[in-house]
């Protein structure tokens, strides 16, 4: 089953990690990506740019309302996502653990959801 890995940190964070901890959180994203598709369960993963250069488009009276910027406050920001095969939630569980966001004690997550309709072999 396909699941999707939501990476949420705080920009704030971030901004402050000086550039050998970057480069160490970038390294351990690698290590998660190569081990995966040595597996064969990877299918994409990317990092996302800071929420200032989102927009928002909500469609109101049948017309498309668009806003800078994300539509909510949080002290999380979505900072990207990887798509893996895993064969159940519990292997989904074990690579979540493993992206860097979600073991370095922050206040960052990765929420794992099964992706709705399932690519065919």
């Amino acid at each position: 089953m396909r699941y999707m890995f939501l990476i949420y940190s705080s920009e704030v964070e971030r901004a402050e990690r000086s550039a050998a901890e970057a480069d160490a959180v970038f390294k351990q994203h690698v290590d998660v990506m190569d081990a995966t598709k040595q597996k064969g369960i990877f299918h994409g993963a990317e990092p996302l740019q800071p929420t200032r250069t989102a927009t928002t488009v909500r469609i109101q009276d049948g017309k498309a309302l668009v806003l800078d910027g994300p539509f909510a406050e949080t002290k999380e920001q979505l900072a990207g996502y990887y798509i893996l095969d895993c064969k159940d939630l519990d292997e989904a569980i074990s690579w979540a653990a493993q992206i860097p966001t979600a073991c370095q004690g922050s206040s960052g997550s990765v929420e794992v959801r099964p992706l709705h309709y399932q690519a065919k072999p």
